[in-house]
């Protein structure tokens, strides 16, 4: 069976906005920009060909078909989210990590910090940028560059200075516990072993937990 449905990124921005009837707190949320939370309900609007807001001065408010869609789209991201809590172990919580592509996994030590923190459901996605962290797709990322992103929090991941790669995390989620633990994991393995920046074989593609 194939599934006819809009991009989900349009819905998780509906919804979002519809919760909230406000484009700066979906945007909050979801750690984008309001205008970029417009421009995904305006594609979404577009693709159904109908109306889902009415948008007044300084005030959001759902048409009759948004009313009606509002609970139907809620409901399957409940039940989305539940069938993915299921996967995790016991009582965990799940820390979604992205890697850039050159970056090597094995300078993470990642089964030792999965013995070491049983409490938190590591799952890598590589490659991964930005990108995906801007649309939520993961918690935390470590990237290659300078490390300037408003908005966010950047901690240098190798010795040095300039370019080199970083740990990035929204500010609003910059301090919860499973990204702290993660964050003095990495600054343990530096302590021990500087995590040199010297290319060794890619390894690429999703590794779960």
């Amino acid at each position: 069976m194939t599934y006819t449905l809009p991009p989900l990124n349009a819905l998780r921005a509906f919804e979002a906005a519809a919760r909230h009837l406000s484009f700066k707190l979906a945007a909050h949320e979801l750690h984008v920009t309001p205008a970029a939370v417009g421009q995904q309900v305006k594609a979404l609007e577009a693709r159904l060909g109908i109306r889902l807001f009415e948008r007044l001065h300084k005030q959001l408010i759902l048409t009759a078909a948004g009313q009606a869609y509002l609970p139907e789209i809620s409901d399957g991201f409940r039940r989305i989210a539940d069938a993915t809590s299921l996967l995790k172990p016991a009582g965990a919580v799940l820390l979604q990590l992205g890697v850039h592509g050159s970056f090597d996994l094995r300078r993470l030590e990642l089964a030792d910090f999965r013995s070491a923190h049983a409490e938190i459901a590591l799952r890598v996605l590589q490659p991964a940028g930005l990108h995906e962290l801007v649309e939520g797709k993961i918690d935390l990322l470590i990237a290659h560059g300078l490390g300037h992103h408003p908005g966010y929090r950047c901690d240098r991941v190798n010795e040095g200075s300039g370019f080199g790669d970083w740990l990035i995390a929204p500010e609003g989620t910059a301090d919860c516990p499973e990204v702290v633990s993660f964050r003095e994991w990495l600054r343990a393995l530096r302590a021990e072993s500087p995590l040199a920046n010297h290319r060794r074989p890619r390894l690429v593609g999703i590794i779960g937990s």
